[in-house]
């Protein structure tokens, strides 16, 4: 059986705000650390039905990269809700609501493959 171990090293300021973020999975290509600006961590506990969650960016995330983002998240748990239950209809009407998410956000992409869609 194969197994992976995730890494995650938060660095805080006095304050205990992240100041940096670093990941590291044991079988990812990249062999080094990466330095990133935000996560959301959401684990499914089966015994209670309840998702636990860790949510953190950094001081210097701006608010723009935030609500891209969550525009971007929103979107690949559109994916993954497709890919796990075929729900056809509630996953179009995730999109439109990812769409009418971007638009009232003011989100737009210079390049649209980084819509992720």
């Amino acid at each position: 059986m194969k197994q992976t171990e995730i890494k995650l090293e938060i660095q805080l300021d006095e304050n205990n705000v992240p100041d940096k973020i670093h990941w590291i999975a044991s079988d990812a290509p990249v062999k080094e650390k990466q330095e990133v600006k935000a996560m959301f961590l959401s684990l499914w506990d089966a015994k209670d039905k309840n998702t636990l969650k860790i949510d953190l960016w950094t001081k210097d995330m701006t608010i723009n990269e935030m609500k891209i983002f969550f525009h971007q998240t929103l979107l690949t748990m559109t994916d993954t809700l497709m890919k796990s239950t075929q729900e056809d209809k509630m996953v179009g009407d995730m999109r439109d609501f990812c769409d009418y998410f971007a638009e009232k956000m003011g989100i737009s992409y210079e390049n649209p493959s980084q819509k992720n869609y």
